[in-house]
């Protein structure tokens, strides 16, 4: 099958996922549909070679599933794409990811996304209410809202979620609470966990780009590998 598309500790982490739009592409979209529509598009339009019932994995995430900076093809799920080619796995990647998501925004526009059947359901949001200082309970309520939505549209789809931290300035009893809402909800719904998707990446300069905060196509490299540590475990059990 040919290919389709193509963060030591960190004290950046959420300036990181919060920055606006891509640079490599601008929206004057404000509905939720029209967001979602922006966000699938782009890889949507290169898979028109794919078999239309192809096992799909869709990330669901924020700027760094969109590949902030970079070209579509040097973010980490075209890198799970590449992968998956390589090993003769006949199955697409879609990336939804809209760089400056929350998960609110996530929830909002999630039915837009859904519209494609999903075989496996990426989720990576949540560092941006973080740093938005959204109330915890929200931002709990919100991934719990789209794990169960996942699990009602599609039951058979599998579920990942990829852990995220915030940096020490935030407060120790925030960051704590923060960082264990994703271990609790992978438990409670039984769903895969990347305990910290950034792992390796963060605040290494090298690895990230001239902003000193957004992975380069080598650290999306990394990030690839941290999420096919779970992601081929998943597709085992398939």
């Amino acid at each position: 099958m040919q290919s389709f598309l193509k963060f030591r500790y960190f004290f950046f982490l959420l300036l990181l996922i919060s920055c606006g739009d891509n640079p490599k592409k601008e929206s004057g979209n404000t509905s939720d549909e029209a967001s979602g529509a922006e966000a699938v598009t782009e890889v949507e339009e290169k898979t028109t070679d794919q078999a239309d019932n192809a096992a799909t994995i869709l990330f669901f995430g924020d700027s760094l599933t969109a590949g902030y900076g970079l070209e579509p093809e040097q973010a980490f799920p075209a890198l799970i794409q590449e992968r998956l080619d390589s090993l003769g796995i006949p199955m697409r990647v879609v990336n939804a990811g809209l760089s400056g998501e929350t998960t609110s925004g996530g929830a909002n526009r999630l039915d837009w996304v859904l519209r494609q059947p999903v075989s496996v359901f990426v989720l990576e949001l949540g560092a941006n209410d973080g740093l938005r200082g959204i109330p915890l309970s929200e931002t709990r309520k919100n991934l719990s809202s789209i794990i169960e939505r996942v699990h009602e549209r599609y039951p058979e789809a599998r579920i990942v979620l990829a852990g995220m931290q915030l940096p020490p300035n935030m407060g120790p009893e925030y960051t704590g609470e923060f960082r264990q809402i994703f271990p609790e909800l992978a438990a409670q719904y039984e769903v895969a966990l990347i305990p910290f998707l950034l792992q390796g990446v963060g605040g290494i300069p090298e690895l990230n780009q001239d902003d000193g905060i957004h992975p380069t196509a080598a650290g999306h490299q990394i990030l690839a590998d941290n999420v096919w540590e779970v992601l081929k475990v998943e597709l085992e059990k398939s």
